[in-house]
């Protein structure tokens, strides 16, 4: 009788997720770690082998004695950008920027690459989604013409390297990596092993020639990176650009930065002649008036940490059908209703939950952080008493479903930004800290106390 041949763990094929690593014996469509659909792919076990010692490229040295000048950031000529990067871009980093479609990746960088480009920093510019044409009519309309920044419109990766060794550039700014291919893989562009090859290539050549690089990243429906997640590791520093298309705000966010925080957000303005950096960003989201009107408040909102006046306004109209509207915009829905419930039970306004409620914010800022619950329900109170509340005042505050205002953090932040816009009073929980001066604070400590600023109809 033969003898039975026995499968061991070690002939079993496996199985990865080509996202996040996460492996199984056996094949399924949806990766158990990460839940991305069509990842996980098979793959053989590699055989061990041992590697041999090999000769030493570089010594080992003492930290204190390893030069630290070359990875000093260089300025990129747009101080918004050199806010969030740590100061600048460092040679031989790599930069990943995705956004939407359509937000303005291509025309910041564009006007990147033409105050980086100089006669001892050269810039190259690769397009793969555009012709060099259409990126030549870009830069006359927002004068980003240098005689030290170089167009290529390149798909292929080994074109592209070769591009590096003629221009040696400082700064190679790549418009996107989906876009580029390797002729050595299988696949299309854009797809998983192309993606990880084309970044792995171009991070090898940066980090040999002290290259900066920029790479531009697709992002999917829900508005994460698209490609490898591995993509994202690899990298120095990954920033989001974020911005509705129909307004003219624009921010920046950095996610992962090796050369510095991820704190800082910076602030730009898209308009007809290209795009422009705003120092003082808070103008956008203010409307000034005369005189207050009923159903808007003002407050303070933290982008990374960076204080921002932001207007809420809102609006209650006798509803005509069983189930009231509640349409929101820049606000969080969720938290817009917890607010009503609020005032309904804890305020006492009792009119508001049978009208259609219309809440939205000023210039296109998203407020997401629950230090502007207290402007919101005040702003909702206002509405629904047609009073308006007093001139010059912001209110800052979290507020608990037991009508309790809380404290969040940066207040003296807060407060100081408003005083220098010149608002004079503000609502803030209690035991806000130092107050600057000239500012007069109203320390509240639930919602029947932050109620009573609204005057009383005569």
């Amino acid at each position: 009788m033969a003898a039975r041949t026995r499968t061991t763990a070690k002939d079993r094929p496996s199985y990865r997720c080509t996202e996040c690593g996460w492996m199984t014996v056996k094949w399924l469509g949806r990766c158990g770690e990460c839940q991305a659909w069509g990842t996980v792919e098979e793959y053989g076990t590699p055989a061990v082998r041992t590697t041999a010692a090999g000769r030493v490229t570089t010594p080992a040295l003492p930290i204190g004695q390893v030069d630290g000048r070359q990875a000093t950031a260089r300025p990129t000529g747009v101080p918004e950008l050199d806010r969030v990067l740590g100061g600048g871009l460092v040679p031989g980093a790599v930069v990943l920027m995705a956004g939407e479609p359509g937000v303005g990746k291509s025309t910041l960088l564009l006007d990147v690459a033409a105050k980086a480009a100089s006669e001892s920093a050269r810039t190259l510019y690769v397009t793969g989604e555009e012709s060099a044409g259409q990126v030549r009519l870009r830069a006359d309309r927002i004068g980003a013409i240098s005689d030290h920044l170089y167009l290529a419109a390149e798909t292929d990766l080994s074109a592209v390297l070769g591009h590096l060794d003629d221009v040696k550039p400082a700064l190679l700014v790549l418009d996107s990596v989906q876009t580029v291919a390797s002729p050595e893989i299988d696949g299309a562009p854009g797809g998983m092993a192309q993606v990880r090859e084309v970044a792995g290539a171009l991070i090898r050549a940066s980090k040999d020639r002290g290259i900066s690089t920029i790479l531009v990243g697709h992002v999917t429906k829900d508005g994460a990176i698209a490609g490898p997640r591995l993509l994202e590791h690899l990298v120095d520093v990954v920033l989001h650009f974020e911005g509705d298309r129909h307004a003219r705000l624009r921010l920046i966010r950095g996610v992962k930065n090796r050369y510095g925080t991820t704190d800082e957000v910076g602030c730009f303005e898209l308009h007809d002649e290209g795009i422009t950096g705003l120092t003082d960003p808070s103008g956008l989201f203010l409307t000034r008036r005369d005189e207050p009107v009923p159903g808007t408040c003002l407050t303070v909102t933290l982008e990374g940490r960076r204080p921002l006046v932001a207007e809420v306004q809102a609006l209650t109209v006798a509803s005509q059908i069983p189930s009231p509207r509640r349409t929101t915009s820049g606000l969080e829905t969720s938290r817009v209703s917890m607010m009503l419930a609020v005032l309904e039970q804890r305020g006492r306004i009792h009119q508001i939950g049978k009208c259609d409620i219309y809440s939205a914010t000023v210039g296109g800022v998203k407020l997401s952080e629950p230090a502007a619950d207290l402007a919101v329900a005040l702003a909702l109170a206002s509405a629904a008493s047609d009073t308006p509340l007093p001139k010059n005042l912001v209110a800052i505050g979290e507020v608990g479903l037991a009508g309790e205002v809380r404290r969040v953090t940066g207040v003296q932040r807060r407060l100081s930004e408003a005083a220098r816009l010149g608002f004079t009073h503000a609502l803030v929980p209690t035991d806000p800290g130092k107050v600057p001066p000239g500012m007069k604070v109203l320390e509240v400590a639930d919602m029947g106390e932050a109620l009573r600023v609204l005057p009383r109809r005569q």
